[in-house]
């Protein structure tokens, strides 16, 4: 059977990023017997092919460059560095390959958990760099579920006057995509794979667990 498909898909405002390396890794992640070492470091490696997908359509300005050859015209990136927002803790795992790709980027961290019996997201952190709105900024959690969260956050960083945004996830469920889409649909999503949806617990199915407690060994 041919399995071949584009690198990514784009519809409306989700991106699914379908290249081969990634739905790879992303198999050996939902795999239960994974190890803690090797999760992480498929996190980190997947956040890296992710990376270049969410900053397809950073600005970029001419500037003149001296190559061994010969003087040319080349381009770089324009404007303020990006910013980077963790949703913690579980956003940690992914933030780390982002910063392998743009090092130079400011970091922001949201701390945000779900209330086991509402599954209402409770912020108890919040740390933004002072010139966030003048910042494009990356948004990354693992995973995308019932979008509250998702949600809590964003609403809590255009408060804080955060502009344009992009969330970066490894899994989303319809569920989690519709929520978001319908607060914030100014926010592009950029995803490996959409599952089937949420359980009694709103966990994803077939999903890959818990992506805090596999990252960090807790569980």
């Amino acid at each position: 059977m041919d399995m071949t498909q584009p690198a990514a898909t784009h519809d409306e405002g989700v991106v699914v990023v379908s290249h081969p390396l990634v739905q790879h890794k992303l198999t050996l992640m939902r795999e239960r017997h994974t190890s803690t070492g090797e999760f992480r470091r498929l996190a980190r490696e997947l956040s890296l092919l992710l990376g270049y997908e969410a900053m397809r359509d950073l600005p970029l300005e001419p500037v003149e460059i001296d190559t061994p050859m010969e003087r040319m015209q080349a381009w770089r990136l324009a404007g303020k560095k990006l910013c980077l927002i963790s949703i913690l803790r579980a956003g940690n795992g992914i933030l780390d390959g982002l910063l392998d790709l743009v090092p130079s980027a400011r970091v922001g961290h949201v701390g945000l958990y779900r209330d086991p019996e509402t599954l209402e997201p409770v912020e108890y952190y919040l740390k933004l760099p002072d010139d966030v709105g003048n910042r494009i900024c990356l948004v990354v959690d693992p995973m995308l579920a019932t979008g509250h969260s998702a949600v809590a956050g964003i609403d809590r960083l255009k408060q804080a006057g955060c502009g344009r945004m992009v969330f970066v996830c490894l899994l989303a469920s319809p569920e989690g995509i519709a929520c978001l889409r319908k607060t914030h649909p100014d926010v592009r999503i950029v995803t490996c794979a959409i599952d089937r949806g949420l359980d009694e617990h709103g966990y994803i199915r077939p999903g890959l667990g818990d992506a805090g407690d596999r990252l960090f060994g807790t569980k």
